[in-house]
């Protein structure tokens, strides 16, 4: 059974997961790497959800405000070896539900074309692509969603 804990961005089971994210988004992003590294700061984010088997952190996600109506959902990752058991659909229901609670309308995230799990997960989860937004407009990488909560 997965069980998700409310934390922020101190928590050391958060901060190993986004470790390895970092990792693997290196590996897939190449040369466009340190454009989003300096997006992906994960410093006083107050809302994080770490995701737990068996009180072993599998997963995680955040999210911080992006406008007076939407919350950013950031940092999302699974443990490559616990991917497919829904533990990311667990995470991202939380987070939208926690954005519900503190009063936001919708919610928003950008993710990379190299990355179509990710891209399965946001519209399995009724996520609706829209134009790239703020930092990443005009990324070529880049594909924008949203979502009304």
């Amino acid at each position: 059974m997965i069980a998700t804990v409310r934390t922020d961005s101190e928590n050391p089971d958060f901060r190993q997961l986004v470790s390895r994210l970092d990792h693997y988004l290196a590996s897939i992003d190449g040369d466009e790497h340190a454009f989003y590294a300096k997006l992906n700061k994960t410093d006083l984010m107050r809302e994080v959800i770490v995701a737990y088997e068996d009180k072993i952190p599998v997963g995680c996600g955040a999210i911080r405000t992006y406008s007076s109506e939407a919350m950013e959902v950031k940092r999302m990752y699974v443990l490559p070896e616990k991917r497919g058991m829904g533990i990311a659909s667990v995470v991202l229901a939380a987070l939208e539900e926690w954005a519900k609670e503190l009063g936001f309308k919708k919610t928003v995230l950008e993710t990379g074309k190299r990355q179509p799990e990710a891209i399965a997960l946001y519209t399995n989860r009724g996520y609706t692509v829209t134009p790239n937004y703020g930092q990443y407009a005009g990324v070529e990488n880049s594909v924008c969603f949203e979502k009304m909560l």
